[in-house]
């Protein structure tokens, strides 16, 4: 009876999702195709409640698409930016219940204090303040009910979403990209594996001190209960509300820089999340980094590949542009195709081929990335479409959701200068050797 009933649960949630999403896709195409005037700002409305009520995959894509500047307009990414850290959270009586499930019915007696109110609220589970009997402040993240059963629906909607969009526009081959989302998400569910990647980037790092982790408390985690450390700070967009000094900007930058790129360069691995609510500032001018559910282990040979193609729009060099594709996984390019994807190339790795301090983008226009990108899309629709590798789906998505963080911060940096002091000493051996010893000290499965 029980499968009997999730299953109709996900039929309904299919049903309503898939309307209600369509009636905005529908309004919008209206709009775009005919000239039909909407209320945007009431699509974005629409869209937050819907995506906030999921908690599931399409959250994320929500998260993502707000966290990169004029990737939509102005009204919807500032609906959607409230699903960052603001998604609504579930009550008491949900909280009594899991955690009794995790930790058995006498659950109180273990804390010395547990709070009533959600501290925070997102995607796949809402997190709790609590203190220890021994008075350490901790946050308890629960995952919300039957989420394994929502995911898969999500997906199933989302696979949907994308065969239909394919048929309209086959530029990008999508295949892929929904076996890494769909691996990814799935994992995203496993909180004793996400403590895993914690103590993984903690490891990682350690001696980063301008960037903070917060340490899993073993006894007190299950699958689907994940206890950490709690660590003091607020959201980026709180205090870029009030203006820092440049100096203070540049700080944050740097930091977000090196918490997302030594552990990538030096051991093979990345943070896959970078939306805003992942991370906050101190009152020093540190961050704090935040949730590791979607963590990726590259193998050496990307890591690899991703310098070789900044060497070769470095230089110019289409026969090294070629190999780093490949390398990735890219298969099947034509001469026209390669210039295509080096148009986004040259515009992701600029900043990182002048030796001097500026802005992450000097181009005054707002809607620069986006002519870029259109430009890219144009070019891949016209020469038949590209399938990018699985590997390559989290690499570009760090590196534009953190290109538009630079860009909110208006931080002036020496990107170049950060770049090359992570490189410097690059071999891939040597990366192979650090990043087994760290999964292995961390309990994190090697690359998939």
């Amino acid at each position: 009876m029980a499968d009997n009933s999730n299953l109709f649960g996900e039929i309904r949630r299919f049903a309503r999702t898939s309307g209600a999403v369509g009636g905005i896709a529908a309004r919008v195409a209206g709009e775009r195709m005919f000239g039909i005037k909407t209320d945007r700002a009431s699509h974005a409305e629409d869209l937050k409640t819907i995506l906030g009520g999921l908690k599931g995959p399409l959250m994320k894509v929500a998260q993502f698409l707000s966290t990169v500047p004029d990737a939509l307009p102005a009204e919807s990414a500032a609906e959607l930016s409230q699903l960052q850290a603001n998604a609504p959270a579930m009550g008491w009586n949900f909280v009594r219940r899991r955690m009794s499930s995790e930790l058995g019915p006498n659950w109180q007696s273990r804390f010395a204090n547990f709070s009533h109110e959600a501290a925070a609220a997102a995607s796949l589970g809402q997190v709790h303040r609590a203190i220890l009997p021994d008075g350490r402040e901790v946050a308890c993240k629960l995952q919300y009910p039957d989420m394994p059963s929502t995911v898969e629906a999500d997906l199933r909607q989302l696979k949907l979403a994308m065969a239909v969009y394919h048929r309209m526009d086959n530029a990008i081959h999508q295949d892929e990209i929904y076996k890494e989302l769909t691996e990814r998400l799935r994992e995203e569910l496993d909180y004793t594996r996400e403590a895993a990647q914690m103590r993984l980037y903690d490891l990682m790092l350690h001696n980063e001190p301008n960037v903070h982790v917060p340490t899993p408390v073993p006894e007190f985690c299950t699958n689907r209960l994940l206890t950490m450390t709690w660590l003091d700070g607020r959201p980026l967009m709180q205090r870029l509300e009030e203006d820092p000094p440049q100096e203070e900007r540049n700080q944050i930058a740097e930091a977000l820089f090196r918490a997302w790129y030594v552990p990538f360069y030096r051991y093979g691995v990345i943070h896959g999340d970078p939306h805003l609510g992942n991370y906050q500032v101190r009152a020093d001018g540190s961050v704090n980094l935040l949730d590791f559910g979607a963590i990726r282990v590259f193998p050496p040979r990307f890591v690899r590949g991703v310098i070789d193609l900044f060497e070769a729009v470095r230089d110019n060099d289409p026969a090294k542009s070629h190999h780093a594709y490949e390398t990735w996984g890219f298969s099947n390019l034509g001469d026209e195709q390669m210039e295509v994807l080096n148009l986004w190339a040259k515009f992701l790795y600029e900043p990182l081929t002048q030796d001097r301090v500026r802005r992450i983008q000097e181009d005054d226009d707002p809607q620069f990335g986006r002519a870029v990108a259109e430009k890219v899309h144009a070019g891949l629709k016209r020469t038949g479409g590209v399938k990018p590798p699985r590997e390559f789906v989290l690499m570009d998505r760090s590196a534009i959701g953190l290109g538009g963080v630079f860009l909110r911060l208006r931080a002036e940096l020496n990107w170049s200068k950060l770049f090359h002091e992570l490189i410097a000493d690059f071999d891939t051996e040597t990366l192979a050797a650090r990043q087994a010893a760290a999964l292995a000290e961390a309990g994190v499965p090697a690359a998939s």
